[in-house]
């Protein structure tokens, strides 16, 4: 016992760091340790034999193991000083100032729908924001006397006296992008046109600049389901929750037939928006089948390829997620409001991530 006793105290006392000092608890206590297998030899003892050597075996375990605790806490401690003399830091110093500027909600809203859409395979498309009267108009089957080809509703870009040229408008949506798309492009295609537009309108829930996405998808055995399907997944995505329910409501777009607005099911609770639960509905876009006189426009043959198209405004996707209750402040420059909604700029959207804070 003597010898065991001197032979490990000494090993503890000896060892320089906790890797050696492990291998010496394992040599001495681990299961085929040299004190362990002394224990198994009790069982071939007389009793009082086994009851004298138990008790001794059991002294020297418990010494050497306090032994080992004292030698880990010291070599821990000594640890620390080491590293609190490299990692010396003057607390007195003055902190890195935090940077100002954060990430306007209407960015951010326009990064997570394009994540969201991006991982349902749906590439970015872009166009002009002045465009010709027949990209803007004729191109989608609006027809001359709609109400929206007038100067109370757009804005018509000013043309000299005896100028016969085709007149260009401040874009009202985003939709003549799916037409240089499809021209580009051809079908199939999954796109989405996020970007800047712009109508004559101004008040809590209206501006006359605000921010669209528009969806297209063209193939050849596309359905009014698979439109379902899409915006079910972007609704459960963007909003965060898991139970979803859209309604269609038959309704009439000049570039769509048939055409649907779509309400999510909500509910108000002390002000708050709930999606997915209550008795209420809200209507959040409109959506359809693309019309066949759209396709020739764009030159794609409407006897051989069909699809659908989406529209949305970015600026009320903003208002309802984030609970923003007045669209003019969007655009005040008011930095105290830009503080309070604004993002992180390091706080990138991915569905896989996370989209909100």
């Amino acid at each position: 016992m003597d010898d065991l006793r001197q032979k490990y105290l000494a090993l503890v006392s000896g060892a320089g760091d906790e890797a050696t000092l492990e291998d010496v608890r394992l040599a001495a206590l681990g299961k085929k340790g040299e004190i362990s297998l002394k224990m198994r030899e009790l069982g071939r003892m007389d009793p009082e034999m086994r009851q004298a050597t138990g008790a001794a075996l059991n002294r020297l375990k418990d010494e050497i193991d306090l032994a080992l605790r004292a030698k880990k806490a010291a070599l821990g401690d000594a640890a620390l000083d080491a590293r609190l003399k490299d990692e010396w830091l003057d607390v007195t110093l003055p902190g890195r100032p935090r940077a100002q500027g954060t990430i306007h909600p209407v960015s951010q809203v326009g990064e997570e729908v394009t994540a969201i859409f991006a991982d349902m395979g749906f590439a970015v498309a872009e166009g002009p924001q002045i465009e010709s009267d027949w990209y803007n108009f004729d191109a989608l089957n609006i027809a001359p006397e709609h109400p929206a080809r007038q100067e109370h509703d757009t804005f018509f870009m000013a043309r000299e006296a005896g100028d016969d040229r085709p007149p260009h408008v401040l874009r009202t949506h985003t939709s003549p992008v799916q037409i240089r798309a499809m021209q580009a492009q051809g079908a199939p295609i999954r796109v989405i046109a996020p970007g800047r537009v712009y109508r004559m309108d101004m008040d809590q829930t209206h501006a006359p600049m605000f921010h669209q996405l528009e969806g297209l998808a063209i193939d050849r055995d596309i359905s009014m389901a698979n439109l379902k399907w899409v915006l079910e997944e972007f609704c459960r995505a963007f909003f965060e929750v898991e139970g979803v329910e859209l309604r269609f409501r038959a309704s009439h777009f000049p570039f769509t037939e048939p055409s649907a607005e779509v309400d999510i099911r909500c509910s108000w609770d002390k002000g708050q928006l709930k999606i997915g639960e209550g008795d209420g509905w809200m209507e959040i876009l409109g959506s359809g089948m693309v019309h066949p006189k759209v396709l020739e426009a764009a030159g794609v043959d409407p006897d051989a390829w069909q699809g659908f198209a989406f529209g949305m405004g970015i600026d009320r996707l903003a208002m309802l997620k984030y609970g923003i209750p007045d669209l003019r402040a969007f655009f005040d420059s008011d930095l105290r409001w830009l503080r309070h909604y604004g993002f992180a700029a390091l706080d990138m959207p991915t569905v896989s991530g996370g989209l909100s804070r």
